[in-house]
């Protein structure tokens, strides 16, 4: 017999330091001409910390889509020759200001707060799909507007939700997430 893990046991296995708590709602804000240029101070950030290490990176998620709503975080995928090279990249990221928060055996995904703006920087090797996958869905959504109104009205049906952990929101969007995805 299968028993299916907890989200908070899930939860507790990737983070790093303590689980945050949302209890409460999503909040959504409208897309944001200034977060272009908020993503290339990250990237200007990143390249300056690791060089050559930072093979890919990418602004992603819903802040790089022009006129889509988001939560007002920066979402940007890095990636390296190795993730699991953790001596390789971690140190001078530190050392730049951003702070390990999830290492995620699946994709051997590691996630990272920015310094002093709300950034997801997201790492992973180079050669993992994920970052096509990501990057494919950013560019669908910024080409073809049913699939962007779509994902806008899902988020924001989704957003007005009390949720337990921000990680149960992502995950509820899954279903449109992979449809829009099958699309790209």
């Amino acid at each position: 017999m299968v028993v299916s893990e907890s989200m908070e046991e899930r939860l507790a296995r990737a983070f790093v330091r303590e689980v945050p708590k949302l209890n409460s709602t999503v909040t959504l804000v409208e897309y944001d001409p200034a977060w272009p240029g908020l993503f290339e101070r990250e990237e200007a950030r990143i390249r300056g910390a690791l060089g050559p290490v930072a093979v890919v990176l990418e602004h992603v998620g819903s802040t790089s889509v022009p006129g889509l709503a988001a939560k007002p975080i920066v979402d940007v995928v890095l990636g390296v020759p190795d993730s699991t090279d953790e001596a390789a990249y971690v140190p001078p990221l530190e050392a730049a200001g951003y702070v390990l928060r999830i290492r995620e055996a699946e994709y051997e995904h590691r996630l990272f707060k920015g310094p002093d703006t709300d950034v997801n920087l997201h790492v992973y090797s180079a050669d993992c799909p994920e970052i096509a996958k990501m990057v494919r869905f950013r560019d669908r959504l910024r080409a073809v507007p049913e699939d962007r109104e779509l994902y806008e009205r899902t988020k924001r049906e989704l957003a007005a939700r009390t949720w337990t952990y921000v990680q149960e929101y992502a995950d509820a969007k899954t279903s449109v997430v992979t449809a829009i995805g099958a699309r790209a």
